[in-house]
């Protein structure tokens, strides 16, 4: 992520481990961690089973902020080809765009579009992710 973006409050650590928890229940994920670690977390990375992926994409996960004001970001990134595809929901603060909005891929660069998100309960956003993840793998399939 290049912005900086001042967020309601710091990292809510006890929310991020929740989602990590329900996280790892889906299909998908082969495992979640603290970066850089449990100690000093700075985010959650979801990692994702790369053997759900066509063989062109190295590595994907997501990489998680919670903080306790609400405010998140959930940052998808694949690895393909030497290449980093990726695109981000963001809930916070952000003049001339609500509050949750996207971040498109394939760079997930300045440019903002309205997101289809209608929660912002961690576990709803976590899933509403999850799911759009679920239907890129399946287009990377071609199914």
């Amino acid at each position: 992520m290049t912005e900086d973006i001042a967020y309601s409050g710091p990292l809510d650590v006890a929310t991020l481990e929740v989602i990590g928890g329900r996280a790892d229940t889906h299909p998908l994920v082969g495992g979640w961690a603290f970066e850089p670690d449990s100690v000093s977390p700075r985010q959650l990375t979801v990692h994702l089973k790369s053997a759900q992926y066509p063989a062109s994409v190295e590595s994907a996960r997501l990489d998680i902020r919670w903080y306790d004001g609400g405010d998140y970001t959930f940052h998808y990134l694949e690895s393909q080809n030497e290449t980093v595809w990726q695109c981000r929901w963001d809930h916070h603060p952000k003049a001339g765009a609500q509050n949750a909005h996207f971040h498109p891929p394939p760079d997930a660069d300045r440019t903002v579009e309205s997101s289809e998100l209608e929660t912002t309960n961690h576990l709803g956003v976590l899933f509403f992710v999850l799911d759009w993840v679920e239907k890129r793998v399946e287009r990377l399939h071609g199914r």
